[in-house]
C-alpha cells in the first residue's frame, strides 16, 4: 500500500449529501489500519463538519461542499471547507451548546469533533467562508 493517497470531491450544499459525504470519507479512510470503532468517530466528525457548512454556512441555501480527504504515513487528514456565511468567533461557536438555531439544533457539532478527532483546526471569515480541518492519527496496534 502507498503511503500517501487523497480524493477531493464537491457537493451541492443539501443535508441529503451529507450521509454521502461521511461514507465516502470513511470509505478512503478504511484504507488505513482503523477499528470499525474509529471509522464510526470518523463519520460523526465529517458528518458534523459538512452539516456546519450546509446549515450555517450556507444556511441551507445554494452553495458547494468541498471535502478533501488525505494520509500520509498513518495520518489521516480531512478538509471540509465552505464559501457561505462564516463564523463571527470561532472560540464561542466551538463552546459545547452554542448554536446559532437554538430551537432546532443542540449545538455539538464541535464538540463531536474535538471528541473524535486528534485535531480540529478551523479557520473563518464572516461571509468569506469557513475551513475545517480534522486530523487523526492511527493508534498504534500491538503486532500478535
Amino acid at each position: 500500500m502507498a503511503s500517501e493517497n487523497w480524493v477531493k470531491f464537491e457537493i451541492p450544499s443539501d443535508t441529503r449529501n451529507v450521509a454521502f459525504a461521511r461514507t465516502a470519507v470513511a470509505l478512503f479512510a478504511s484504507q488505513l489500519d482503523w477499528t470499525l470503532d474509529e471509522l464510526e468517530d470518523i463519520k460523526v466528525a465529517v458528518s458534523e463538519a459538512v452539516s456546519n457548512s450546509v446549515i450555517h454556512g450556507y444556511q441551507l441555501q445554494e452553495g458547494i461542499v468541498y471535502v478533501e480527504a488525505s494520509y500520509q504515513d498513518q495520518q489521516l487528514t480531512i478538509v471540509i471547507e465552505d464559501f457561505g456565511q462564516g463564523i463571527p468567533d470561532i472560540e464561542q461557536a466551538q463552546e459545547a451548546g452554542y448554536t446559532t438555531i437554538p430551537e432546532e439544533r443542540m449545538g455539538l457539532g464541535f464538540t463531536f469533533m474535538h471528541e473524535y478527532m486528534d485535531k480540529v483546526l478551523v479557520e473563518s471569515q464572516v461571509q468569506k467562508g469557513t475551513k475545517v480541518t480534522l486530523i487523526k492519527q492511527v493508534p498504534p496496534r500491538s503486532e500478535g
